[in-house]
């Protein structure tokens, strides 16, 4: 077995110089000298037998390939070297320390806080912030380590993304309250073909309500496409069209005070899952462990399981 000589003073060093794209930037951050910075990657760079860095004058630093694959890797060893340090200060005591999650735009103010709130009554010690952005973003923010968990829905997953469902989000249709419709319970898409839709059009999710309108045998007749949910709403409820959505607010009142109907879809229509996506391979912290387990049980807990 290959035996190595290079210390985690050292890693954490190289990890800061990547990071910031330079000796200067990365001695300011760790509060030491530049030489100290230098020394420490030239050193790992000798140990290792390979060049990590290309240094340019007034260009600042580049990762070499072999530098590239290193620091992805050594994103995770960091961060469980930290959690293992803090195993041991907290040992018998509650999970302590930071937690980045992801969350998608239109899932947030729906599933968000209960789940935040979960976990702070469960685990006050663990400190979580949030990246909010749509589904393409949240992915490449796993796999550059930006978060270690991202809520989700869970269609085009990629096979180095695992993940956990946490909930169920059925589609339904919505209607201006005095739609000719609207004192329905249910309705078959059908029964909308000629009529103008209004699309919520994020990526993935406009395909995704284009697919369920034409899986009813007719194409959409899309006269406004928005990505703000709120948008999609409001001109529903000023007769600019119909709808589908997944996620159903508590009021059916708009931002500028008009209503809105939700009907359910007697056509059969597969619902989304909504999941905490992780990478493969990569072995979640105890923090991420503990929020993953509060919103299971919160999702059971909804589902009255």
């Amino acid at each position: 077995m290959t035996n190595f000589g290079f210390t985690l003073v050292q890693l954490r060093y190289f990890a800061a110089a990547a990071e910031l794209g330079s000796m200067t930037a990365a001695s300011r951050e760790l509060m030491v000298s530049q030489s100290a910075v230098s020394t420490a990657v030239a050193q790992l760079e000798k140990e290792l037998g390979v060049q990590l860095l290309l240094r340019r004058h007034a260009r600042g630093l580049t990762l070499t390939a072999a530098g590239e694959e290193f620091h992805r890797e050594l994103r995770n060893y960091l961060v469980h070297t930290a959690e293992l340090a803090e195993v041991a200060r907290t040992a018998g005591r509650a999970l302590v320390g930071d937690l980045t999650i992801g969350c998608f735009s239109t899932l947030a103010p729906f599933e968000l806080p209960r789940l935040l709130a979960a976990c702070d009554e469960e685990h006050p010690g663990i400190r979580v912030s949030v990246v909010e952005d749509e589904h393409a973003v949240l992915k490449q923010a796993l796999r550059n380590g930006r978060c270690e968990l991202a809520l989700m829905y869970g269609y085009d997953l990629e096979d180095d993304i695992d993940h956990v469902r946490v909930g169920v989000a059925a589609p339904y249709v919505l209607v201006a309250k005095g739609h000719r419709l609207g004192r329905r319970k249910r309705i078959k898409l059908r029964d909308l073909a000629d009529e103008p839709m209004v699309l919520l059009d994020l990526p993935h999710s406009g395909q995704y309500f284009e697919r369920i309108v034409q899986s009813a045998g007719f194409a959409p007749q899309i006269r406004h496409r928005t990505s703000g949910f709120e948008t999609v709403r409001a001109l529903v409820a000023n007769g600019q069209g119909w709808s589908l959505l997944n996620q159903r607010p508590a009021s059916n009142t708009t931002y500028d005070g008009s209503q809105v109907v939700a009907l359910e879809i007697s056509d059969h229509v597969d619902p989304l899952d909504v999941v905490l996506a992780s990478m493969k391979g990569i072995r979640r912290t105890a923090r991420a462990q503990a929020f993953i387990r509060s919103s299971i049980r919160i999702a059971r807990e909804r589902s009255g399981r």
